[in-house]
């Protein structure tokens, strides 16, 4: 990204490191002449003004790659049961139906029935077992009963000992999410200073970039940590 940046000597729009000051002649010389707009242009023919020319690092794969480790991280989280029936624990879950495994929700609709049940209705009563089985092979430590409208899931109440140990297990499984974290950080730092060695950017932009990098880990990791209190939350209810 190229953002052009300028002032006057009758008025400073915009205060930039010296570092990053061209004349017009050295902008043009640069080739980024074209990157200028007419009017830019006009205000460079009648003030005496001094261009600043700021390369961005493109830090968009590391947003992506966080928000994916985010979203993995939430289903995670989904599939770790609390006392209370939470339809998004069946996320996942495939059926052999009609001889093609497809995802439970395509077969089925999950409703909540009361506080401690899931109700699945199959669209055809002629796979009830075959959803039964999908939720017996999970080993999700629910309890499974059918009847003419389908399967209904039931949530035991947790004891203490296994709500330290779920409690346990978020924290671990957040602890691989962090991890996925500082390997895509580690990532792009080194390319950020392989970057600057090879003089596409300056010593200036780096630190910039790094800046900007350190900020999106960051936010990125305050995510996590808010969806780890909100499930030990849930766990501890």
């Amino acid at each position: 990204m190229l953002e052009v940046w300028y002032s006057s000597e009758v008025t400073t729009a915009y205060t930039i490191p010296t570092t990053h000051r061209l004349s017009a002649l050295d902008a043009v010389k640069k080739g980024v002449a074209d990157a200028l707009s007419l009017t830019v242009a006009r205000v460079y023919s009648y003030y005496t003004l001094q261009a600043y020319l700021l390369f961005m690092y493109d830090l968009t794969k590391l947003k992506q790659a966080i928000e994916d480790a985010t979203e993995h991280f939430r289903r995670e989280l989904a599939g770790i049961r609390t006392g209370k029936a939470a339809p998004a624990i069946l996320d996942g879950i495939t059926v052999d139906a009609y001889g093609t495994n497809v995802p439970l929700q395509q077969v089925a609709t999950i409703t909540i029935e009361d506080a401690r049940t899931l109700r699945v209705a199959p669209w055809d009563n002629s796979q009830v077992h075959a959803v039964e089985h999908a939720l017996q092979t999970q080993n999700l430590g629910l309890s499974l009963s059918t009847d003419e409208k389908g399967v209904r899931v039931s949530f035991p109440e947790l004891t203490s000992d296994r709500r330290e140990q779920l409690v346990k297990l978020t924290h671990t499984k957040l602890e691989e999410a962090r991890a996925t974290l500082r390997q895509e950080r580690d990532r792009v730092w080194q390319d950020i200073q392989k970057q600057e060695k090879e003089k596409s950017l300056s010593e200036d932009e780096k630190f910039r970039a790094k800046d900007a990098m350190e900020k999106i880990v960051r936010e990125g990791n305050d995510v996590l940590d808010e969806m780890t209190k909100r499930k030990e939350t849930e766990l501890a209810a």
